[in-house]
């Protein structure tokens, strides 16, 4: 079986729904994965959307999910599983979709790392750029399932 993740809030490649962004609740969608390969010690959660007029947006960093996990539900909190980083809106946990007005759809890569590591040694409340620099090597495959949303 092939590692993979989904939401039952979305179709892969659809329109997240407006409770999952700037414009509803804010709320993170609930998550399911399956198939993380043999040897897998942990996970590390990345959402991002590449088409941000400034570059590459970071909406949720989170890691040090534990190897049993195989889903995170709706809403989760910043600390109810594994270690939040801090997004690029300053703030621990999830951020959700809130691409400028008139810029069209942004899309949103939802990447779950299965590392070979139960522990990154990161702080609380790391940065992507320090998360980057700490999955190096460990990372055993990436599971990705995006979404698109557009403020009009």
């Amino acid at each position: 079986m092939a590692f993979s993740i989904d939401s039952i809030a979305f179709e892969n490649g659809g329109t997240i729904p407006q409770q999952h962004t700037c414009e509803g609740e804010d709320s993170s969608p609930p998550l399911a994965w399956s198939g993380a390969p043999e040897g897998t010690k942990s996970f590390a959660l990345i959402l991002d959307d590449p088409d941000a007029p400034a570059g590459t947006w970071n909406h949720w960093l989170l890691w040090d999910i534990p190897p049993a996990a195989a889903s995170l539900p709706g809403k989760a909190k910043p600390s109810e599983q594994g270690v939040s980083g801090t997004n690029d809106f300053g703030r621990p946990g999830y951020g959700g979709p809130c691409p400028p007005r008139g810029h069209g759809a942004h899309r949103y890569f939802f990447r779950l790392h299965a590392l070979d590591v139960a522990k990154l040694n990161l702080p609380r409340g790391a940065r992507r750029g320090e998360l980057d620099g700490m999955l190096k090597g460990h990372v055993l495959a990436t599971a990705e399932y995006m979404g698109r949303y557009e403020r009009k």
